[in-house]
């Protein structure tokens, strides 16, 4: 058995260290179905999703607890002293997510050039037969034909088979440039910062306990548990100003954030591809008609949306994120205007 060591810092997360290949280790933190993995970059088992996090002991603990009982001698180390800030962390993870679609997009070169060799090979190897020449089972040189042709073919499948994978390498190349992308645009960062938002007044509560009492939240957090949750708060704000400087950033180029204020009743806004006609202006979203025939109009009013019983009174909410475009009643009708005189041109 091993002397297995369970380390968590908050710039490297949590980590096994002492395990073997073969030692069982892996097969028991599997079962645990807490997300343990195999990390191939770092040749160690670790916790994912533990960087830049506090530890969460209690996979932890269930961890160690499995391990001893399989007679691994386990001992735990939580080190939360050193901690990154947001923009390091930040920059840190986009880093990554370069390297990674790189990473991608030279595998993808190396095999997409692979299989075009094996495509010219197999080619080549066709060229040399006769075109419609059949296989002749009495000719004296029917086996080696037959031979010829199977490795043909297998050449061919190496080169489609190398095209396809070649294709699912772009593909996670771009996907992992499309994550980072999308992770720092603002409609994604404004949803992030209302969650960390809501997460940081439910840790005040607890801290402070001034919870609902029928959710025991109504007595001050003590102990360990309050210093974790303090600790917890400080994390939340440092991510609420990095972000919250992101957006302002971002207006400052010209980006336009989309709030209650830009928005009045029977004014039209743009989303997901179509305008809609707003009803309701809401402090977090606007109410917009809605009926099982949305994906059919161009333009959402309450006088075309129907149901299967006729006309729709029901609605719908767009938050403020979702918001592509304004107009008002005026722009859309001139607009509205100019479309029907295409189409009848």
């Amino acid at each position: 058995m091993n002397a297995i060591s369970i380390t968590h810092t908050h710039a490297d997360g949590t980590l096994i260290e002492g395990s073997r290949r073969g030692d069982g280790v892996w097969e028991i933190l599997r079962g645990l179905g807490a997300n343990w993995r195999y990390f191939r970059s770092l040749g160690q088992i670790g916790l994912g999703q533990s960087r830049d996090r506090a530890a969460q002991t209690w996979k932890i603990e269930q961890a160690a607890q499995a391990l001893r009982a399989a007679g691994h001698e386990v001992t735990v180390t939580i080190d939360e002293s050193q901690r990154r800030d947001v923009a390091e962390i930040e920059a840190d993870r986009a880093g990554r997510a370069e390297a990674r679609a790189e990473r991608y997009e030279e595998r993808a070169g190396h095999r997409n050039a692979q299989a075009n060799t094996d495509y010219a090979k197999a080619r080549e190897m066709a060229e040399a037969i006769p075109f419609g020449q059949p296989v002749m089972p009495d000719h004296y040189s029917y086996s080696r034909d037959v031979r010829y042709r199977e490795r043909m073919g297998r050449t061919y499948d190496r080169a489609f088979e190398g095209m396809a994978e070649a294709e699912r390498l772009a593909g996670r190349a771009q996907a992992a440039e499309a994550n980072q992308a999308h992770r720092e645009s603002i409609p994604a960062t404004l949803r992030r910062i209302e969650r960390l938002e809501a997460e940081a007044r439910q840790v005040e509560r607890r801290i402070t306990g001034t919870g609902l009492a029928m959710h025991g939240e109504n007595d001050p957090a003590t102990g360990a548990y309050a210093e974790r949750l303090k600790v917890r708060a400080a994390d939340l704000d440092g991510q609420l100003t990095y972000w919250r400087e992101h957006v302002a950033r971002a207006q400052a180029e010209g980006v336009k954030v989309w709030g209650q204020a830009d928005f009045t009743k029977g004014d039209f806004v743009r989303s997901g591809g179509r305008w809609y006609q707003v009803e309701r202006v809401n402090p977090k979203s606007l109410s917009v008609p809605h009926g099982t025939n949305d994906h059919l109009l161009p333009v959402v009013t309450r006088g075309e949306v129907r149901h299967a019983m006729g006309p729709s009174q029901w609605t719908a909410k767009i938050t403020y994120d979702d918001v592509r475009d304004r107009k008002n009643a005026a722009e859309m009708a001139a607009l509205m205007a100019e479309a029907e005189q295409a189409a009848t041109a």
